[in-house]
């Protein structure tokens, strides 16, 4: 008996690079079940995640379990079953959940899971996720929490001057109205 070894074929190893290649260009992943949307509705869904500067593409469950294995990522294959579509971010993944989740309220898009920060969430969570602020908010919150102690004193300080020129005002006023 001949040992045969398994000889791959270059389409899929081709295919397999390609993915490999859009996780590693990626930070975060958002999986789901895309069964039930038409053409229209995915393309739709694909244009508000480009807005967030995400990618939303259709990947063999195998191709993107190898890849996730390969990169050393946390076991997803739980995820991986059925049709699966996944969300590629490359920034602020809150912001793709948030744009998955509310397009899942009107249309037959099932969140599975994800991953972020190299930490894998699963549907419940994604969704709490999704209802954090994002990166960008909690940013000016930062800073107009750090601006208003410093515009307080800057009231204070312009306070005085502007009291005692007042003061100083009415004196004169008071002083003109007694000399009259």
């Amino acid at each position: 008996m001949a040992i045969r070894g398994k000889t791959l074929q270059p389409a899929k190893v081709s295919a397999l690079e390609a993915v490999t290649e859009q996780i590693k260009q990626s930070r975060d992943f958002i999986f789901t079940d895309y069964r039930g949307l038409s053409v229209e509705q995915i393309t739709a869904l694909r244009d508000q995640l480009r807005a967030k500067n995400a990618e939303y593409h259709v990947i063999k469950n195998n191709f993107a379990r190898i890849a996730f294995e390969k990169m050393a990522f946390p076991d997803v294959a739980s995820y991986l079953t059925g049709p699966t579509a996944i969300a590629f971010a490359t920034t602020d993944s809150n912001e793709v959940a948030k744009v998955i989740v509310e397009f899942a309220k009107e249309n037959p898009v099932k969140l599975k899971g994800g991953i972020v920060e190299k930490s894998v969430y699963d549907n419940k969570m994604m969704e709490a996720f999704s209802r954090l602020p994002g990166k960008n908010q909690l940013i000016s919150m930062l800073m107009s929490a750090m601006n208003a102690p410093l515009q307080n004193l800057v009231y204070a300080i312009n306070g005085v001057p502007t009291k005692l020129v007042r003061t100083l005002q009415a004196v004169a006023d008071q002083k003109a109205a007694v000399a009259s």
